[in-house]
């Protein structure tokens, strides 16, 4: 029986590399904000691990030198003042170090003002349709067709075999590099989570209310992510693909889509 179990759990974490790779840290991702969300991740990390280092190894050096066997008797006192006072004082200087630079972050985040462009996000079960309030022109995003023929229950089709299996879609999120993209998120019917690591974003879709997020992309390239809000028996199965490209290859996308390239270049 045991042995069944871990079996059954190896097999699921391996299958688990079909759809994502393994990763021990956040991704540092190509925008200024994914940027200094990952400094204020590491300077918290360094700084947990130092304190870890400095108490338990207090508590190692106390535990052997000061044990019983070799003739240490407890101290007899009641409290330290000094000791009190320090214990208290360094962990709030410590959170104001940390609380400065991340509220500063924070207030970057939430700017979401003077956008380059505007794409309203809907979160349905179980697609995205994303819709570029400047630029007249609205589509739906779905799991790409390899993926969805290869989910399909006994398809044949090996998932290592396909490419980016269930993080593919048929329409992508096209964007212009450098520009301030403002996503106005919202959802049609359940709570999903519009989520891509490289751009720092992971925000929810909620019915009936819109939620405000940007990123401005430093790199060409293709980001991918999911919904992140458990929404149905398909929330596996409705990926976020976002391709940055330059303003130029933008504009023509633009014009292929039967977008209106005029507004457009009004807010460049």
């Amino acid at each position: 029986m045991i042995r069944k179990t871990l079996a059954g759990l190896f097999g699921l974490v391996w299958a688990t590399s079909a759809s994502a790779d393994w990763a021990v840290n956040m991704p540092q991702g190509v925008t200024e904000l994914s940027a200094e969300t990952y400094d204020l991740h590491m300077m918290a990390f360094w700084v947990c691990t130092a304190i870890g280092i400095l108490v338990f190894g207090v508590m190692i050096i106390a535990l052997f030198k000061h044990r019983k066997s070799v003739g240490h008797t407890p101290a007899k006192f009641s409290h330290s003042t000094a000791a009190e006072i320090g214990w208290t004082a360094i962990p709030v200087l410590i959170l104001i170090v940390m609380a400065v630079p991340a509220a500063e972050t924070m207030i970057k985040i939430e700017d979401t003002r003077n956008p380059d462009v505007s794409i309203v996000v809907t979160g349905y079960q179980w697609k995205w349709h994303y819709k570029y309030q400047d630029q007249d022109l609205a589509f739906y995003s779905t799991l790409a067709r390899p993926s969805l023929e290869a989910r399909q229950l006994g398809s044949a089709i090996d998932p290592f075999a396909v490419d980016n299996y269930l993080l593919d879609v048929d329409n992508p999120l096209v964007v212009p590099v450098g520009a301030k993209v403002r996503i106005l998120l919202t959802s049609n019917d359940v709570l999903h989570a519009w989520w891509i690591p490289e751009l720092a974003i992971k925000k929810d879709a909620i019915p009936g209310i819109i939620n405000e997020v940007w990123f401005r992309a430093e790199q060409v390239g293709t980001y991918r992510g999911q919904c992140a809000e458990l929404c149905g028996k398909d929330h596996g199965y409705m990926p976020v693909v976002v391709e940055v490209v330059e303003a130029d290859d933008f504009e023509n996308w633009v014009a292929a889509q039967g977008g209106s390239v005029e507004a457009l270049a009004s807010t460049q």
